[in-house]
C-alpha cells in the first residue's frame, strides 16, 4: 500500500455515514455540450452525485473528461458554444436550472463560490487585491463604511495566512501560492454554503500545494462549508477528501469513500487511477492503458471505456452499466461485476 492510500488513515478513523446527514447540492442527469459545425461534443454526459452538508467531495479524472465543464455547469458560467442540454441541480431543495442571470447572481459568492484554477487570470491586473475583494461584498451587500470592509479583509487574510501587507497590493507583486491564497479570500468572503475549488493546487511546486492544501482544509474546518474538490492528483485526494466521485469522458463509473476506492477501486478506471501513483517503498513498472478514447461527438453503444477497459466483454459493447451500489456507500458502473442470491459481489471476469 502507498503513502497515498495510508495518509489518509486519520481521516477514515472518523469517517462519516453521509447517508446521514443532510444534503446540501445535488446533481441529477446532468448533461452539457458544445455545439461545433460536426456535430455537439458531448463533455458531460448525464452525471448525479450528492454533496453533503459538511463533506469535502473529490471529483477526479483525466485531462478532458469533463470535471470542470461540471463545475461550471453547477455555477451556471458554461459560455457558447457550450450549453446545459439537461438535468437538475438542487441547491438547498432549490432547482438552479432555469434560474434567470439576476436571480443566479445572487447565489454566486452567497450560496456557491468558485476557487479558480488560473490565479492570475483569474485577478485583475489593473485592481490592487482589497479593492477585488471589497467589489464582491459591495456587490451583494450594499456600501459599507473603509473601515469595515477595510477589518473584515485582513481577517480574511488572517483566515488563509496572508500578511497584511498584501493589502495595498496589485497581484503581479504576489507570489503563486499567495495569489490562489487571494482567490480562496475572495471565494470565502460571504461564507457561502458550497465552495468548488477547480484544481487550485494544480498549476503549483509541492511545497506552495501544500501550503494552499493545508489552507483549504483550514477553511472547510474553520466556516464548516461544503466543497467539491476537482484534480487529477490522487496523492492529494486522499489527504483531503471524504469520498471520491471518478469520471471518465463526461461521466461518473464510481462513486466510493477514500478508504475504499483506495484499499479496493472497483472500476478497472479507478484501478489505473490507483495503479498510477507512484510509491516511495514499493517499486514498481508503470502501467499503461492500451486504447484511445472515443470521438466525443459519437459515443459508442455500451460502456464508454470498453476502448481502453483491459476485461472488455461483449455485453460492455451493446448494453450501457448503471451505477449500482455494490458495496456499502461504494457505487460503481460496470459489467463486471453481479451480485448472487447471498447478495455477495463476484468479479465475473475472475471467475470465467
Amino acid at each position: 500500500m502507498s503513502e497515498a492510500q495510508t495518509s489518509h488513515s486519520n481521516t477514515t478513523a472518523k469517517a462519516k455515514n453521509w447517508a446521514d446527514a443532510k444534503p446540501v447540492l445535488k446533481v441529477d442527469d446532468l448533461r452539457i455540450h458544445y455545439e461545433t459545425p460536426k456535430g455537439a461534443v458531448i463533455a458531460v454526459a448525464g452525471i448525479s452525485f450528492t454533496l453533503y452538508e459538511g463533506e469535502t467531495l473529490g471529483l477526479v479524472g483525466e485531462s478532458g473528461c469533463g470535471k470542470s465543464t461540471t463545475a461550471y455547469g453547477i455555477l451556471q458560467l458554461i459560455q457558447p458554444p457550450g450549453h446545459i442540454v439537461g438535468g437538475e441541480i438542487g441547491l438547498e431543495g432549490k432547482n438552479l436550472i432555469g434560474l434567470s442571470e439576476r436571480d443566479f447572481r445572487r447565489l454566486r459568492w452567497t450560496k456557491l463560490a468558485l476557487i479558480p484554477q488560473g490565479a492570475m487570470n483569474s485577478l485583475n491586473p489593473t485592481m490592487k487585491v482589497h479593492e477585488q475583494i471589497a467589489d464582491v461584498i459591495v456587490t451583494h451587500e450594499g456600501r459599507q463604511s473603509k473601515e469595515k470592509i477595510k477589518q473584515r479583509i485582513l481577517d480574511l487574510f488572517k483566515t488563509v495566512g496572508l500578511p497584511a501587507r498584501i493589502y495595498d497590493m496589485f497581484p503581479h507583486e504576489l507570489s503563486g501560492g499567495m495569489k490562489q491564497r487571494v482567490c480562496i479570500a475572495m471565494g470565502i468572503c460571504l461564507n457561502p454554503t458550497v465552495v468548488i475549488a477547480d484544481e487550485s493546487t494544480s498549476a503549483l511546486d509541492v511545497v506552495v500545494q501544500r501550503v494552499v492544501a493545508q489552507t483549504l482544509l483550514k477553511v472547510k474546518e474553520l466556516l464548516g462549508v461544503s466543497m467539491i474538490m476537482i484534480g487529477h492528483d490522487m496523492g492529494l485526494m486522499a489527504q483531503m477528501v471524504d469520498r471520491i466521485a471518478v469520471m471518465y469522458a463526461g461521466k461518473i463509473v464510481e462513486i466510493a469513500s477514500v478508504h475504499s476506492l483506495f484499499k479496493e477501486p472497483m472500476h478497472p478506471y479507478s484501478q489505473v487511477l490507483i495503479d498510477s501513483i507512484p510509491s516511495l517503498k514499493e517499486k514498481k513498472p508503470l502501467k499503461i492503458t492500451e486504447g484511445i478514447t472515443h470521438d466525443p461527438r459519437n459515443p459508442p453503444p455500451g460502456c464508454i471505456f470498453q476502448l481502453r477497459c483491459p476485461h472488455v466483454m461483449d455485453v460492455c459493447r451493446s448494453k450501457e452499466p448503471v451505477m449500482r451500489e455494490l458495496k456499502p456507500r461504494q457505487e460503481v458502473a460496470c459489467h463486471l461485476y453481479e451480485v448472487d442470491a447471498k447478495g455477495e459481489v463476484k468479479n465475473v471476469a475472475a471467475s470465467a
